[in-house]
């Protein structure tokens, strides 16, 4: 069978909202994917690290009630599970705080075997994170050798503008093992100082041929060998935008499943297959930002739910 594989960051997230603590969710870009995933009933696993404490607890449970996979996961005592602060501007936009006591050995996992086609994606500041970039590179290069496909949302947030020398190669560096590279235009203006997706493309078409550029109001504009289009979202007034660049990833993620496109059907997918897989990571990403979860409803899954 077809697996998924999503590999970042771990944190409890507590929201607030005009300075009061709204709610608390388990948290991390790709961990936010891999719950959507879940209870879209597609195999996932989710590969990360999360403490032996009460939070990691609370995220392990979370993580097998939503049907996603802990095998891959790496438990550890001499250390704190993370915690993320988000705080709701007037837009429902979140700055954040992040508290980080990790141990001295991380990602000790036993990676899993990749088989072609399978679905592997990472990003974030966890996939720049020198602790642990020598064990995840090991896992993405493999990935890419078996020709599973991959994707990497760089995610990159303004808090890390001040590291971005050193972790701009690395960056590059993961385009050129991506399939498919899903970044916000706030991404790409950090990285890149880019101000279109015609620029950004310019830039990392000759290491990743895949470029879907999320644009918030003005749309979603897609790159590739065969196809140069921009795609409409819909006007919404959100109650919290975070996990919507997540779930639209986790959009993506689902539809490759569905329509079984794999390593050599990408590279020739024709607009109305974009226009499908856009689509599909629109809805969910705009049902994302209606609520205060970092991940689809399981009513709202429950229409999309695929049978195994």
């Amino acid at each position: 069978m077809r697996r998924i594989y999503t590999i970042g960051e771990t944190v409890l997230d507590i929201l607030f909202k005009n300075n009061m603590p709204v709610t608390a969710k388990a948290g991390g870009a790709c961990l936010n994917s891999a719950v959507t995933l879940g209870r879209l009933n597609l195999p996932v696993y989710f590969i990360g690290e999360y403490g032996m404490d009460e939070v990691g607890n609370f995220i392990d449970a979370f993580l097998k009630e939503n049907n996603v996979s802990t095998e891959y996961v790496y438990r550890y005592y001499d250390g704190k599970s993370s915690l993320a602060l988000a705080f709701l501007n007037q837009n429902n936009d979140a700055s954040y705080d992040f508290y980080k006591i990790y141990p001295e050995k991380r990602l000790a996992v036993n990676f899993p075997e990749i088989h072609e086609n399978d679905i592997v994606l990472f990003g974030s500041i966890y996939a720049v994170t020198f602790e642990v970039r020598d064990k995840l590179l090991e896992f993405i290069k493999h990935a890419k050798r078996k020709k599973a496909i991959v994707i990497y949302d760089p995610n990159f947030r303004k808090q890390h503008l001040h590291g971005l020398p050193a972790l701009r190669p690395l960056i590059f560096e993961n385009f050129s093992f991506a399939d498919i590279v899903r970044g916000s235009n706030e991404d790409f203006s950090f990285i890149l100082g880019a101000g279109h997706a015609d620029d950004v493309y310019d830039e990392i078409s000759d290491k990743c041929q895949n470029l879907l550029y999320t644009s918030n109001k003005q749309g979603i504009f897609v790159r590739s060998s065969r196809v140069k289009d921009m795609f409409p979202v819909k006007t919404i007034n959100p109650v919290s935008t975070i996990g919507a660049g997540d779930n639209f990833n986790a959009g993506i993620v689902y539809s490759l499943y569905k329509y079984s496109i794999g390593y050599k059907e990408l590279p020739n997918l024709d607009l109305e297959t974009w226009k499908t897989i856009v689509g599909n990571a629109v809805e969910f990403a705009t049902h994302v930002c209606l609520n205060y979860d970092n991940y689809i409803s399981k009513e709202f899954a429950g229409t999309y739910r695929l049978e195994q």
